[in-house]
């Protein structure tokens, strides 16, 4: 079943909403700065029962925030940024449901099979989540790294999500072409997703509407799940309210039909 996953999305210490493509290393365009504390969604995320949320530390400095918003939903967050085989386990002691693995298992453009081991070493298949944040090539979708900057030989098809699939609980997948956006998710990759994922996946990416989550639980067949951005309320936007999205996974854990 497709259900909503919230975010806290850091940078310069701040929650913030940015387009995707815009990160660099200097800044990046905002769509919006909360006023509010990293703590204070993950409170709010606790309250509501909702798991399975990400955290995602875009560049240095949010170090701090990500530790307090873990420490205030212990279990509840994944943590993603900057996580690699000598930091992934002290994140987990932080809270961490999962940490988030990207540009780690990536050298120079071509994925690490090498590294992955290494990280194994270190966390349990369980405890990864792989990021497959993408942009679309003539290709299909090609990994892109390094703030989404980086674009990658590899190439999201079924032959990499089945191999991914054995070694990780969750694929996160960010379509940085539209992230930020509020133009609609990409459909294309969301259906491809739903047919291909062997392990849950969340898509993140132009989400617009309470529609959204209908739309991804048709055309994945209810195998993709979805965060909103900008467009929520609590971020600043004003299409889709928080509300609502937490009242859908309500209806969904109480057996009933959203």
């Amino acid at each position: 079943m497709t259900i909503f996953r919230p975010c806290i999305d850091l940078h310069q210490g701040r929650v913030k909403q940015i387009v995707g493509g815009s990160l660099t290393e200097t800044g990046a365009q905002e769509n919006h700065v909360s006023p509010h504390s990293a703590d204070w969604f993950s409170r709010m995320y606790k309250r509501d029962g909702l798991r399975g949320g990400h955290v995602i530390q875009l560049g240095p400095g949010n170090e701090e925030a990500a530790v307090e918003a873990l420490a205030a939903y212990p279990g509840g967050l994944q943590i993603g940024g900057g996580i690699h085989d000598e930091n992934a386990r002290l994140w987990l002691d932080r809270g961490a449901s999962q940490i988030i693995v990207t540009s780690f298992l990536f050298e120079e453009g071509r994925f690490s099979v090498a590294r992955l081991k290494k990280l194994l070493k270190v966390v349990s298949p369980q405890e990864l989540v792989i990021d497959l944040s993408c942009r679309r090539t003539a290709s299909g979708w090609n990994v892109a790294t390094d703030r989404w900057q980086t674009l990658t030989d590899t190439v999201i098809n079924e032959e990499l999500v089945v191999f991914l699939g054995d070694s990780c609980a969750e694929l996160l997948v960010h379509a940085a072409d539209v992230e930020g956006l509020c133009q609609g998710i990409d459909e294309d990759l969301v259906s491809y997703l739903g047919k291909i994922c062997t392990v849950p996946c969340t898509y993140a990416g132009g989400a617009r509407s309470l529609h959204d989550l209908r739309q991804v639980k048709e055309l994945s067949a209810g195998k993709v799940d979805l965060t909103f951005g900008s467009a929520l309320d609590v971020f600043g936007g004003n299409l889709v309210k928080y509300s609502d999205c937490v009242r859908w996974n309500q209806r969904l854990f109480g057996h009933d039909e959203a």
